[in-house]
């Protein structure tokens, strides 16, 4: 039967073609409608017979000159072969008899675009705005935003949105859109606003719930925006993003149990996803149920296998239970697959110094350090290192290289005070006490922390004592 049909409409158009030679010859025989003209016109232009095409719409305009879609199908035809001049002419000739058609309005609105015209695109949709009513109206506010953007007038973009939900509150494209441009304009109290009426006039608006929630949330107004969420979910109980979003607040408000109860629900509505899985890894991290996270996070790097940063998140997990043998494995995965972390390179020394490998953890932070010169933290890593291995010539070296790079700390006179103490230079090891405690006395504990006999010796404990007076 299909190939039946197929053959009338072969045997339809051939018998057009034909009475369409007979037009062209001026036989009285060959007459044809407007629409018989279109089909004739679109088969040369979808055989990519441009000139052909065109001298069909000529002929058709001689017989239908005030035909409105003859003429829009000449000026497409013509913006195709990119001949924007004549196109535009044949929009201004359409417009003379017809100037309310939308689509007209918005083809000579790609003409422009089409010319990197994009600020006078605009105009010309503002300009015709107000011609157009109810859905055509709305047809051409969305194409203004898509301009807007174009021109990189991203709060017109926004407020181009804004129009349209005005006029039809349920637009499923612009409440879509304005979610994203009210956080990238920074313009979440605006959608709160713009949101808050649209559910009170539509109590069943899920989407206009779910971007009152982002609006909330990106406010930081996680109790707020969990409210939202929940009406949005009451009325679609399988809005994945809701329960993305819900999850989130509660992890931003340190519910992890209220997290994990809501991840759970996207789980069984959600295909696998690896941030959703490193999410629940990280809930059950703060739980300190250590072998749970891991085993999301296990989930997650087989889902990804090549993102570093879960190997690392598996290492800490190690870390916290100290099984540093396991967590050197996790973090060297990680490394591997990101050769230029110096954190990596710092938590693998970590745990070779709670391993008393101390030659292999100062490679390590030596490695930190040719990878981050100018972070203070993998200076500090290195110069602890080289104290607790008791290299303290070669730690007041690294604390000079240091300053070099990172200016003078004072976590760095704590550390060469210290050193200084164990060479035996107690008076030098004053002089940088004092000069640590006047840039921070906040940061004292650096000091304390590397050996707590310091403050048994008198002339310590006395010049502590005078700066806290202070």
């Amino acid at each position: 039967m299909f190939d039946d049909f197929m053959d009338d409409e072969w045997d339809s158009l051939d018998d057009l073609l034909n009475r369409y030679e007979g037009v062209k010859k001026g036989e009285s025989s060959g007459m044809m409608d407007e629409d018989d003209f279109e089909r004739v016109i679109e088969y040369f232009f979808q055989s990519s017979d441009e000139e052909q095409a065109l001298l069909a719409c000529d002929i058709a305009s001689t017989y239908y000159p005030f035909s409105t879609s003859l003429q829009l199908l000449k000026a497409e035809i013509l913006v195709q072969g990119q001949k924007y001049g004549q196109a535009a002419m044949v929009l201004d000739e359409l417009e003379k008899f017809d100037s309310k058609n939308l689509d007209a309005t918005l083809l000579r609105s790609d003409i422009l675009l089409s010319q990197f015209k994009y600020d006078q695109a605009a105009a010309w949709l503002e300009q015709k705005v107000n011609d157009f009513e109810g859905k055509d109206k709305v047809e051409l506010l969305l194409e203004l935003s898509d301009v807007y953007d174009e021109c990189e007038e991203f709060d017109a973009v926004f407020d181009t949105l804004k129009r349209v939900i005005a006029i039809q509150p349920n637009n499923e494209e612009a409440l879509q859109k304005i979610c994203f441009w009210a956080d990238f304009n920074k313009r979440l109290e605006d959608s709160i606003v713009i949101h808050t009426h649209v559910t009170d006039i539509d109590p069943y608006n899920t989407l206009a719930w779910f971007n009152l929630g982002t609006a909330y949330q990106g406010l930081k107004m996680y109790e707020k925006a969990i409210d939202a969420y929940e009406f949005c979910i009451a009325i679609d109980e399988k809005f994945e993003f809701a329960y993305r979003n819900m999850a989130d607040a509660y992890m931003r408000m340190k519910w992890y149990e209220k997290a994990i109860e809501v991840l759970e629900i996207h789980m069984q509505l959600a295909k696998p996803e690896d941030v959703i899985f490193e999410a629940m890894g990280f809930c059950w991290e703060k739980k300190k149920d250590f072998h749970k996270a891991r085993s999301y996070y296990r989930k997650a790097s087989q889902l990804n296998p090549q993102d570093d940063s879960i190997f690392y998140k598996i290492g800490e997990t190690y870390a916290r239970e100290k099984q540093w043998e396991k967590a050197v494995k996790a973090y060297s995965v990680a490394l591997n697959l990101d050769k230029e972390n110096a954190s990596y390179c710092m938590a693998i020394g970590n745990c070779l110094m709670e391993m008393d490998a101390e030659s292999d953890a100062l490679v390590c932070f030596l490695n930190a350090v040719k990878l981050k010169p100018g972070n203070k933290t993998t200076w500090i890593a290195l110069i602890r290192g080289l104290y607790v291995a008791g290299y303290y010539d070669e730690a007041l070296t690294q604390i000079e290289i240091a300053r070099e790079n990172c200016g003078d700390k004072a976590d760095f006179r704590y550390f060469q005070s210290a050193a200084l103490f164990e060479l035996g230079k107690s008076k030098e090891a004053l002089i940088q006490l004092e000069g640590a405690l006047k840039l921070s006395m906040n940061k004292l504990k650096v000091f304390t922390d590397l050996n707590p006999e310091y403050m048994h010796r008198s002339s310590v404990s006395e010049l502590i004592a005078r700066y806290k007076k202070k």
